[in-house]
């Protein structure tokens, strides 16, 4: 499968490619077949990082597609990881479907970083979906890891379907994590979330904030918080995820 002018670009960036072959899947919720794959020397050659997420390439009718997915459950020692798709209509969801022990798919690393804020903040203000939920469970995981969970999490996902409430988040006691269904295009989510985030609850200065849901969403989220409370664009990572994707990609807000 011939690369399309993606694949040369990000060759052109430095991009390091690898061929996973997978060993299983199993169905986590009625929407979501988490893959599981050994890396092909994947993370012994890059590196492990909170959020951290690869480019697949999937074959449409002998035409490149590539989709990003975050890495779940990462070994470096047994070179091992899951990948979450969502089970709409699209050729990743249909690779997913079909995928049997032993099949291969070609992967790139590139662009993918995320260092955890230092000093460690104050509060860490999440906003996601199910899309983004791998990312935000290996920001959780890092946190406790660096900062022995001393900043406690509030965070809002926005969810589709009843099932998607039962994915695992690994928060600990003293966080806080609301599930608001998506309403009016995601207006709903961005309104509760804008209301909260105010003058007399965060900390410009002290607190870190992660949005990765859906593009508009992270936009108009992005947007609050940079217009209406001043907060530095070095305090905050935003990705959208466009809605479909299984997994989101996190880059520093501009």
């Amino acid at each position: 499968m011939k690369r399309n002018w993606e694949g040369v670009v990000l060759k052109v960036m430095g991009a390091k490619d690898f061929t996973l072959e997978v060993t299983g899947r199993d169905e986590i919720t009625p929407d979501f077949l988490r893959v599981h794959v050994r890396d092909g020397g994947l993370l012994e050659r890059s590196g492990l990082h909170p959020t951290m997420w690869i480019r697949l390439w999937f074959n449409d009718s002998g035409k490149a597609h590539q989709r990003a997915y975050t890495l779940v459950n990462a070994s470096p020692a047994d070179g091992t990881f899951s990948m979450d798709f969502a089970m709409h209509d699209g050729v990743a969801a249909d690779w997913a479907r079909s995928v049997q022990p032993g099949d291969t798919i070609d992967a790139t690393v590139q662009g993918s970083s995320f260092t955890f804020p230092h000093p460690a903040p104050r509060r860490i203000w999440l906003v996601g979906d199910p899309a983004s939920i791998p990312a935000v469970n290996s920001l959780l995981d890092e946190r406790q890891r660096v900062a022995a969970g001393a900043a406690p999490v509030t965070a809002w996902l926005e969810y589709q379907h009843d099932a998607d409430t039962s994915l695992e988040v690994r928060t600990s006691d003293s966080d806080v994590v609301t599930w608001i269904p998506r309403k009016r295009d995601g207006a709903a989510l961005v309104e509760e979330v804008c209301g909260a985030l105010a003058a007399d609850t965060v900390s410009v200065s002290e607190d870190f904030f992660w949005i990765a849901c859906e593009a508009s969403s992270t936009r108009a989220i992005v947007k609050h918080l940079r217009k209406e409370l001043g907060v530095d664009k070095h305090r905050m990572m935003r990705s959208g995820t466009g809605g479909s994707s299984s997994s989101s990609r996190v880059t520093r807000a501009s």
